[in-house]
Parts: structure tokens; sequence; C-alpha cells
């Protein structure tokens, strides 16, 4: 597998600038999938970026980073390597469906990272065909975050028979907490996480992919149910969530979580109970 290794974390509007501009360049059909992986080694985490991620996301400021921060700054490699010619998928009218983490250490905000991503699992879907990118966080030798981001790329073919994905369990809880997410929640997450996508931030960039208004970026819902769970996360652990409903901005959602085998199934919800984000957490190791 070929290997691009840049200086440093690329900056993320530019790349998305391009990826977008692939809107119309979308193919009707996909066999394979470049085996390309784009890195950066040695990045040193900025504490102030992350103070400030942590406060649009609800996180207590720590030293120990949560995993959606590791997310974070690979999102800017996914970008990278989106929009690198010989891939097939441009950012512009992806779905993010589900993702899938695994803190395997804590990592802490002074630990220096070789952090990776690459693109894997290309799948027919009864709506397009999905396909995950999976993101790697290294301290020295040790592989210490893994982190999968599946996307559909609606209307686009690929070999094989669809098969609907399972959706997650929704928990037997009522919410226990109620959050009110104001109209510029998008630009307050878009400036601390580089994802500048015009969804979450212009209402008429909004309106031309199909919403009535700008829409919350799912990876803040899973971050602020993390947050919601702060005092309840094992040291190591593995959470998977589904994004089955974006939230419209401004908007209100409830929090429900119930234990579950050592872990615990949560969910983020419409007034009117259906789910927005259904997530599952497990210990890990």
């Amino acid at each position: 597998m070929a290997e691009v290794v840049f200086d440093d974390l690329p900056a993320g509007g530019p790349l998305l600038a391009r990826s977008l501009a692939r809107i119309g360049a979308r193919p009707r059909k996909v066999a394979t999938l470049p085996e390309t992986r784009v890195a950066v080694k040695g990045h040193r985490q900025d504490a102030g970026r992350l103070a400030r991620y942590d406060a649009v996301c609800g996180f207590t400021l720590r030293d120990e980073v949560p995993p959606t921060w590791l997310h974070v700054l690979t999102f800017s490699l996914q970008l990278a390597l989106m929009s690198r010619r010989e891939f097939p998928f441009g950012l512009a009218g992806l779905v993010h469906v589900s993702n899938d983490m695994t803190l395997l250490r804590p990592v802490g905000l002074g630990d220096e990272l070789d952090l990776s991503v690459g693109a894997a699992d290309l799948t027919p879907h009864r709506r397009g065909a999905t396909f995950t990118l999976i993101g790697e966080a290294r301290v020295g030798e040790g592989l210490v975050w893994r982190g999968s981001s599946t996307y559909l790329a609606r209307g686009v073919a690929t070999d094989g028979e669809a098969v609907r994905p399972e959706r997650l369990d929704e928990p037997d809880a009522r919410d226990s907490q109620a959050w009110r997410l104001p109209a510029d929640l998008g630009r307050r997450y878009a400036a601390v996480s580089g994802d500048v996508n015009p969804i979450h931030l212009s209402p008429l960039a909004a309106r031309a992919f199909g919403f009535r208004r700008t829409i919350v970026h799912g990876m803040w819902t899973h971050a602020r149910a993390l947050a919601a769970l702060e005092g309840r996360l094992p040291p190591t652990y593995r959470v998977v969530v589904d994004f089955t409903k974006p939230i419209l901005l401004s908007g209100r959602v409830g929090f429900a979580a119930r234990a579950r085998d050592e872990g615990c199934a949560f969910a983020v919800r419409a007034p009117n109970g259906t789910p927005h984000l259904l997530g599952q957490l497990t210990p890990a190791g």
C-alpha cells in the first residue's frame, strides 16, 4: 500500500473546497478503492484548539483527550485522501451514516501522534454504495486509537448484492437531559473541527442539498453524547454510533442512556421521540 506523508495536518478548508468542486464528477459505478494511505508523523496537539473543542462539545478540560478529538485530527487527512485525483468520491453529497472508534489506551495532550487514514470496505447499498475511511493514531510503535467513518454515496453502483445494515438498538430509557442547540452551533463546531462543509454554515447551501435549515455536524452530536457520559466512561472503550436523522439548527433534542453488558446504549432524540443518533459503548480489552 502506497503512503503519502505530509509534514503536518493539511488545512481542511482548501481540501474541502477541492472536494466539493467535484460535485458533478461522481461516477455511476465504482469497482475498487485506491490503496493509498495519507499520514502525518509526530503531530503535536494544540492545547488551545482542544480547549475550544471541549467547550463546544461539553467535555471537561483535562489532559486526557476525548476519542472524538482524534477523529477531528484525522478528518483533514480524510479530506486529503478524498481530494486525490484517483479517489472516486468527493465529499459533496456524501452521507455520514455511522462511526466506530476504539480507544485502546488513554491519550494525553502531550502525546505526539502518528496519524493516518486509508479507505476500505466498498459495499453495495440499496441507495448506492458505502465505503469506510479508517483512521489510526499511534504513539511510538503503539496503536492507541482506531476510528472508522462509513459514508453513503447515493446513486453509485458497485458489484455485489446490497444487504440492509442492522441499526443499533434504541435504549429503553427516558431522556435524562435536554439540549438546546443554537443556530450558530454549526459555525462554532466548524471553527474547532475544520469541517467547514457549507450545509452546516449557510442556510442557502443547506437548502441546495435538501435541508430546510443548516444542520449540526453528526460528529458534534457524537462528541456531545460522549461528554454526557464522561463520568461513566472506562479507561479504554469502543463506541459505535449510527447517524439516523439530521438535526436542524436551531433545535432541541434529548439524551437518554441505559446500562447494558458492562457498557451502555444511548440515543439523541427529537422531542417527538425520533432518534437522531443511536450509540453503543462497551469496554475495550
